[in-house]
Order: C-alpha cells, then sequence, then structure tokens
C-alpha cells in the first residue's frame, strides 16, 4: 500500500492538498531587474460577475460542513472576477486567456492595508475558496480578513480560469525491489501521457509556466489599482510568491511563505535532502515508541524499535498476511507508510503496527488494522464542485522549469532506497519524455518584504530548502518545530505570528510550536 493512502494530516488548504508538494527541483536564473515581458498594451480591467453559488452538499465535500452558514455569510460579501491576460508576455497583443478570482473585503475598511493574494500550492491548487478557507470563523488565520481583502485567484489553467484537461498518467511504482527495465517501462508511460497532454494545446502549455503566473498576479494587482501586492503561499505556492517577489520587487507589500520549496536543486540532490529527512524523523517515530514500551513492546530504544519494524517489513514484504475481512494483502509497504507519516498520526500508526506484529492469515483482522483498511468508499461527489486541482497545470508548472531525465528519475530512486531503511520504493518519473524547453523560475536577491517559514522536522519539503531560498532572494527565515507540512496558517501559535506580521510588518519572535507530539497512545488502546 501506498505511504501516500495514508496520510492523516489533519488540515489541508484545499479539499485535495494531500499531495500539496511535488518535490520540484529547478535550475534557477537570475531575474532582470525589471519585468522581463513588455506590459500588455492595454491597461487590465476586471469584468466584476455573479458569484457561483453552491448547494450545501457541495460545500460539505469542499469541508465547510460544520460552517456552511458562516461559509454563505462570507460569501454573501464576496466579489468575483475576472482578467484578461497575454497567454504570451513576450506577444501582448496576441492570443488572451482568462484568470478568475474571489476578493473578500476586508471588515475594517477604515484600516485597510491592501490585497493579500493567496495560493494552496499544488502545483495545480485552485485558490478560488482560499479565503474562506482562512477566514471562516475558528480558524487560526481568521484575522487576515480584517484589514485585508483576500484574494483567491485560480492561476491560469485552474479551476474558473483558461485551462486543459489531461487525464493522470500511470500511478507510481511504491516497489522498492522496482528492475531498472520496470522502471523504464512507467517512464515511458509517462512520457506517453506527457506528450499527448502537450499536444491538447502546445501553445498553451509552453506558457504554462510560474514566472508567467506571477506576471498575472501583477495584472490583477494594476487592475485593481493597488500600489502592492500582499501575498501568502504554502508548498508550491513558495515558489510563485519567490519569482512574484523577484519580478516585481517595488509591488510587494508584505510576503509570507510557508513550506519553502527548494530553489535550485536538481532531482538527485532532492531526493538525498529528503532521505535523509525521512531517515532522521523514522529515528523520531522509533524514539517515541521506545518511550512507550509498555503500550507498544517494541524496545526501550529507538535502535531497537527502529530494527524491529525494519524486520517486520521485511517479514510482510517476504509473506504478505491475508485476513478474512480485509480484501488487500498486507506487505511491508504498510509498515513502511505507517513508519513515515508526520507526527499526528503516530499514536494511531503505532497501535496498527503493534497489532501486525504476529499476524496470521486467515484470521480476521485485529481492530486498528480493520480501521484503517476498511474504509467505506466515499460518497459520489454531489454535482457542481469548483475544481480543486488541474492535472495539466501541474505537469506543466512542474515540468517547464525541470530537466527530468530517465536516468535522473533512476539514479534518485536507487540513492533514496539505499540510504533511507524501508526505501519508499517511490518511482514515479513525472516529467518523463517532457517535450517542451525548460524555464527556470527566474530568482533573484532584492530587499522586498518578506519571512519565510520552514518547518523543521518536515519530509516534504525540508527545512535546508527553506535556508537555501532565504541565502538566495533574501528575507527572515521564521522555524516551525514540526513535521506536518504547510500547517504554520492553520495552527494556532503559529498562525498568530502570520496574521501578526501582515498587520504591522514586524517578524516577531523567530519560531512558533507547530503541531504537538502527541503525548500517549490514543484512548482506548
Amino acid at each position: 500500500m501506498s505511504p501516500r493512502h495514508l496520510a492523516t494530516a489533519r488540515w489541508r488548504l484545499t479539499a485535495a492538498a494531500g499531495a500539496l508538494a511535488t518535490g520540484l527541483a529547478v535550475a534557477v536564473a537570475q531575474a532582470p531587474a525589471a519585468p522581463a515581458a513588455p506590459a500588455a498594451s492595454a491597461a487590465p480591467r476586471v469584468s466584476w460577475q455573479a458569484c457561483p453559488q453552491y448547494s450545501d452538499a457541495v460545500l460539505g465535500a469542499l469541508g465547510f460542513g460544520d460552517n456552511i452558514a458562516a461559509f454563505r455569510a462570507l460569501w454573501a460579501r464576496t466579489q468575483c472576477g475576472t482578467l484578461q491576460v497575454p497567454l504570451d508576455y513576450s506577444t501582448p497583443d496576441g492570443r488572451r486567456i482568462t484568470i478568475a478570482f474571489t476578493r473578500l473585503p476586508a471588515t475594517d475598511q477604515a484600516h485597510r492595508l491592501g490585497s493579500l493574494a493567496l495560493n494552496p500550492g499544488g502545483p495545480g491548487g485552485s485558490g478560488y475558496l482560499m479565503p474562506f478557507q482562512l477566514a471562516v470563523p475558528g480558524s487560526p488565520a481568521a484575522g487576515l480578513d480584517t484589514r485585508y481583502d483576500l484574494l483567491g485567484v485560480d492561476l491560469r489553467g485552474i479551476g474558473y480560469s483558461s485551462k486543459l484537461e489531461c487525464p493522470p498518467g500511470p500511478r507510481q511504482s511504491q516497489d522498492p525491489t522496482l528492475t531498472q527495465a520496470q522502471a523504464r517501462s512507467l517512464y515511458d508511460a509517462q512520457a506517453a501521457a506527457n506528450q499527448a497532454c502537450v499536444a491538447k494545446d502546445q501553445a498553451f502549455m509552453a506558457q504554462e509556466t510560474t514566472a508567467n503566473a506571477a506576471r498575472d498576479l501583477n495584472q490583477l494587482r494594476i487592475a485593481l489599482h493597488q500600489d502592492k501586492l500582499s501575498y501568502l503561499g504554502v508548498s508550491w505556492g513558495t515558489a510563485l510568491g519567490a519569482v512574484y517577489r523577484s519580478l516585481f520587487p517595488a509591488s510587494v507589500g508584505r510576503m509570507w511563505l510557508d513550506s519553502v520549496m527548494d530553489p535550485a536543486g536538481t532531482i538527485g540532490a532532492d531526493a538525498a535532502t529528503r532521505a535523509a529527512a525521512a531517515q532522521r524523523d523514522f529515528g523520531r517515530f522509533a524514539a517515541w515508541i521506545a518511550a512507550r514500551d509498555s503500550s507498544y513492546g517494541f524496545g526501550t530504544t529507538a535502535a531497537q524499535v527502529s530494527a524491529a519494524l525494519l524486520a517486520m517489513s521485511r517479514a510482510l514484504d517476504a509473506t504478505p498476511v491475508t485476513f478474512t475481512d480485509i480484501s488487500q494483502p498486507i506487505d511491508g509497504g504498510l509498515v513502511a507508510g505507517l513508519s513515515t507519516q508526520s507526527s499526528p498520526s503516530w499514536s494511531e500508526n503505532a497501535q496498527v503496527l503493534t497489532e501486525l506484529r504476529g499476524a496470521k492469515s486467515g484470521t480476521t483482522a485485529p481492530p486498528a488494522v480493520k480501521q484503517l483498511l476498511s474504509t467505506p468508499p466515499p460518497p459520489q461527489p454531489p454535482a457542481g464542485p469548483p475544481e480543486q486541482n488541474n492535472q495539466a497545470a501541474k505537469l506543466a508548472l512542474t515540468c517547464n522549469a525541470l530537466p527530468a531525465s530517465f536516468a535522473a528519475y533512476w539514479q534518485a530512486h536507487q540513492l533514496t532506497v539505499s540510504r533511507y531503511p524501508f526505501g519508499q520504493g517511490g518511482f514515479g518519473p513525472q516529467c518523463a519524455g517532457w517535450p517542451l524547453p525548460v524555464r527556470p523560475w527566474p530568482l533573484r536577491h532584492t530587499a522586498a518584504p518578506l519571512e519565510m517559514s520552514g518547518h523543521r522536522w518536515e519530509v516534504t519539503t525540508p527545512y535546508p530548502w527553506a535556508r537555501q531560498m532565504q541565502a538566495l532572494i533574501g528575507g527572515i527565515l521564521f522555524t516551525v518545530n514540526d513535521d506536518v507540512h504547510a500547517d504554520a496558517p492553520a495552527v494556532p501559535d503559529c498562525a498568530a505570528h502570520i496574521v501578526g506580521y501582515f498587520n504591522t510588518g514586524a517578524p516577531g519572535p523567530g519560531q512558533c510550536t507547530g503541531s504537538p507530539l502527541p503525548a500517549s497512545p490514543a484512548p482506548g488502546t
């Protein structure tokens, strides 16, 4: 079973943000002092229109089930608009595309500080409803809409904006014993899917770049008559923010980037950094279990627990267990997946691992195992939900910036398997055979306002990447002392810093606690 299917992170900025980060690594080009492309021939103008309406069923599916009345109150004062921008900024009088956005006006207009654009990452994630996910009562970041108009933008290629539809490519392999020939077959299949996607509209896909998305944001700033634009982005949204700041430093109000992307790596360097982070966090999980040996019985030291879990994984790979009331066989991939999740899930995962020890085929599944693996299928999605993620945009925004040969993917896979005890086994050559030229992120050092938060123990976007980004483009680095990807706006002590920064411009203390470690086994275990 793939570890990604076991994620239990307690908060998502979008309904489908479980795959928020791509591990994108890019070559970096130094940005020019002014925008690299000429301005459009006509001043951009907003076309205001009625906002789409959503049923209670749709709002429930989007995560607003406990706050439908509050959402509707916010939605009633929301303004929805579109903007026409050049597809290719080097030919501003050529083909044009539509950018859709929402604006949630500040509640304190007398002390309004400007507009704050939001991005949930992905890449390919819709930002259209992000203002309401942050402003709804109970959200730790709810204060952001007091003095800022919150802008929820669907970037080019996403949601209500001009876009292209492409089906997902082949699923990545989670088999740590994957052979080079098998990997090559997966690479070739992904390459065929990528080339078919680009062929649907090559001109559009060639211009689906992070730099053009940043230029679109600047056109929105101009159309809204804002001298400066503030910005909050997480995961891949940090790349968008960094590029916007590099291209338009004089137009930045205040900017916060959480879970920062690698600014200048390669596929291999990224694999090495993430494998090291995974190895370290596996050790943290093992130490947490060891401190609770009376509950779990895997050993009293991290080394003993690590050895026991690795042995269990290998034994299940050699002889998978089949329970009579669960359809899929249980192999070592489940152990690996449970051992590599972020800390909010440790208590539940440790209980499942305890029940798997000594499990026999032909019996019913133990209770925690059954609860994990017997989840009923999700209900049929309601009609009319807005798109939350766009596969074609994800591909283009990633692959237009990333050289990705088979050799690079295969070497990264081998490095990860050799350095990480469970191997993780993930081989997903997302940018295989990409037929368009690589266009690096244009990043440069500027003095524009910027605070970045890196998560000290995170694996998805490891902490060293935040330090590397700071060294390249400047700004202040803030530390979140947890291992949860992009959760700073959702954790009260961290969100308070973010809200305070946007309201005052002062960086404040340099760290927050973030999501705390579970203190004990789950109730009833």
